[in-house]
C-alpha cells in the first residue's frame, strides 16, 4: 500500500513544482515576444508578395502548422548544433537547452500568430487603403499606422488563444532535460513512486495558469474592443 495514491502528497509536492514554474514562464513569455515578431515579418512577407521570402515564409508555416511540437524541438535541438558546426564551425553543443526551446517554440508560434495576423489583415476594407493612398501615405505606411493597428485588435482573441495552447504545449520541453514543471514532477515521481501525485500537482498548476491567462486574455479583449468601437 506504499504507492497508494496520497492527496496529501500533492500539497507537499507543490513548493517543489512551483520552484519550477519560473522556466514555464521564460518559455512562454520569450516565445511569445519572439514569436510575434517573426510573425509579422511572415505576415509581411506574404501580404506584400516579397519573391523568396514569401515562398520562404509559406514553407515556414506549413512545416510548423503539420508536424508535431515535439518533433519540431528535437529536430532544433539534435539539427541545429549539427548545422551551425558544419556550415560555420559553430559549436552550440554547451548552451543552455532551454535556448533550443525557446527556438523551436518561437518557429512554431510565429506561424500561427502569422496567420492570424494575415486573415485580420485580409478581412479589413480595402477602402481604407484607397483613403490612406488619397492622403499621401505609402503602402508601408498605411499598413503600419492604419491597417495594423485594426488587424491586432481583430487577431487577438486567436493570438491569446494560441498563446494559452503554448503555455500547454511547454510541458514537452521536459523531453530534452528542461527541468521545468512538468520535469520536475518526472523528478519527483521518479524518486517517489508516487508519480500520479506528482503529475496531479502539476496538473493544478497549469490549470490555474490557463485560468489567469483566459480572464488576463479576456480582459484586454474587452478593452481593445472598446478601444476600436470609439475610434
Amino acid at each position: 500500500m506504499d504507492n497508494f495514491f496520497d492527496p496529501k502528497l500533492i500539497v507537499a509536492y507543490l513548493p517543489k513544482l512551483l520552484a519550477c514554474l519560473d522556466v514555464t514562464l521564460i518559455i512562454l513569455v520569450s516565445v511569445t515576444l519572439a514569436g510575434m515578431v517573426l510573425s509579422l515579418l511572415i505576415a509581411t512577407f506574404r501580404l506584400f508578395d516579397i519573391p523568396v521570402l514569401k515562398q520562404l515564409s509559406i514553407m515556414l508555416t506549413s512545416y510548423a502548422r503539420n508536424t508535431p511540437i515535439v518533433i519540431q524541438m528535437f529536430i532544433i535541438y539534435y539539427g541545429l548544433p549539427l548545422l551551425l558546426n558544419a556550415w560555420f564551425g559553430i559549436n552550440i553543443n554547451t548552451w543552455d537547452k532551454l535556448v533550443f526551446v525557446i527556438v523551436a517554440y518561437t518557429i512554431n508560434s510565429s506561424a500561427f500568430f502569422s496567420e492570424a495576423i494575415r486573415t485580420a489583415v485580409l478581412s479589413i476594407d480595402p477602402g481604407q487603403m484607397e483613403a490612406a493612398y488619397s492622403v499621401g501615405m505609402s503602402r508601408l505606411q498605411a499598413y503600419r499606422r492604419i491597417i495594423l493597428p485594426q488587424a491586432f485588435v481583430i487577431a487577438f482573441p486567436i493570438i491569446g488563444i494560441n498563446i494559452s495552447a503554448l503555455m500547454r504545449d511547454t510541458s514537452i520541453a521536459y523531453a530534452i532535460g528542461v527541468m521545468d514543471v512538468v520535469g520536475q514532477a518526472k523528478a519527483i515521481g521518479g524518486r517517489s513512486f508516487h508519480t500520479l501525485e506528482a503529475y496531479v500537482g502539476a496538473a493544478i498548476i497549469f490549470i490555474i495558469l490557463s485560468l489567469v491567462f483566459e480572464k488576463l486574455f479576456s480582459s484586454i479583449e474587452d478593452r481593445l474592443g472598446r478601444k476600436y468601437r470609439t475610434t
